[in-house]
C-alpha cells in the first residue's frame, strides 16, 4: 500500500498559501484532482480554484455542488481554512471572538456537512481531515478564541466520526509551528524564528509540505482503519517550562 490517491477528487479549503498550499501540493503529488477555495482569487499550479467564503452556507453548498457536477464525486475534504490575528481576550470585541469561532469551528462543520451528504451516497464513501492546532491542547494567550475553537474542532472530529461511520472517516491534524511566508508576523525577525525553532525538540519548524504529507496519509488507504483520531504534528512539542527554570540536577 502506498500514499496513492490517483484520480481522487479532493477539496482543500484555504489551500492557496501557507500550510494550505503545502496540503494542496501534497495531494497533487499523490495523484489527486485538487480543488481549492479561498475568499480572494489565487492560482495554484495543477489545482482548480473556486472563490468561496466557507462561513457562508449558501456559498459552501454551491462549492460542493459544483465539484460534484464537474468531477462526478468528492472523495476527500481537508478543512484547512482558519487562523486568527493576535488579540488579548479582554481587549477583543465580542464580534471579533464570534468571527474567529465561526471561521475555525463552524465553517469546518458547514463544509463537512455538505461533503458528507455527497460521500454517504458514494460506494467508497469518503474522508474528511480537519486541520486543528496544538493551541487547542494548551493555553493559547493572545489567541484564546482560536484555541477554544480548535479544541472544539477536535471534539467535533470525534463526534462526526461516530455519526458518519462507516461510510465517512473523519480525522484531524493538531499542527504545531510551521515555517510559512507569514512566520515573521508570529515570531518576528529571522533570529526570532530561529530562536523559536530551538524550543522544538526536533530543532526546527515544520514545513507546509510535511503537514500536507500527514493529511494525505489520513486520507489514504494506509489509514483505512483510522477515524475519530487527531494526529499531533508538532515536532515533539514543547519542553516543560519548569525544566528551564529549575536549577537542580534532576532538571
Amino acid at each position: 500500500m502506498e500514499l496513492d490517491l490517483d484520480g481522487a477528487v479532493v477539496l482543500v479549503t484555504g489551500g492557496v498559501r501557507g500550510v494550505g498550499l503545502g496540503i494542496t501540493r501534497a495531494f497533487l503529488s499523490a495523484g489527486a484532482v485538487v480543488v481549492t477555495c479561498a475568499r480572494r482569487p489565487a492560482e495554484v499550479d495543477g489545482a482548480s480554484f473556486v472563490p468561496c467564503d466557507v462561513r457562508d452556507a449558501d456559498q459552501v453548498s454551491e462549492l460542493v455542488a459544483g465539484i460534484v457536477t464537474g468531477h462526478g464525486r468528492l472523495d476527500v475534504v481537508v478543512n484547512n481554512a482558519g487562523g486568527a490575528p493576535f488579540a488579548l481576550a479582554d481587549k477583543a470585541s465580542p464580534r471579533f471572538h464570534s468571527r474567529i469561532v465561526e471561521l475555525n469551528l463552524l465553517a469546518p462543520l458547514l463544509v463537512s456537512q455538505a461533503a458528507n451528504a455527497v460521500m454517504q451516497t458514494q460506494a467508497s464513501g469518503g474522508s474528511i481531515v480537519n486541520v486543528s492546532s496544538v493551541s487547542g491542547r494548551r493555553p493559547s494567550p493572545g489567541t484564546a478564541a482560536y484555541g477554544a475553537a480548535k479544541a472544539g474542532l477536535d471534539s467535533l472530529t470525534s463526534s462526526l466520526a461516530v455519526e458518519w461511520a462507516p461510510k465517512v472517516r473523519v480525522n484531524a491534524l493538531a499542527v504545531g509551528m510551521v515555517r510559512t511566508e507569514q512566520s515573521h508576523l508570529h515570531y518576528g525577525s529571522e533570529a526570532g524564528i530561529e530562536a523559536v525553532a530551538r524550543t522544538v525538540p526536533l530543532g526546527r519548524l515544520a514545513s507546509p509540505d510535511e503537514v500536507g504529507a500527514c493529511a494525505v496519509f489520513l486520507a489514504s488507504p494506509l489509514a483505512s482503519y483510522v477515524s475519530g483520531a487527531t494526529l499531533v504534528v508538532h515536532g515533539g512539542g514543547e519542553a516543560p517550562a519548569f525544566l528551564t527554570a529549575a536549577d537542580g540536577e534532576s532538571s
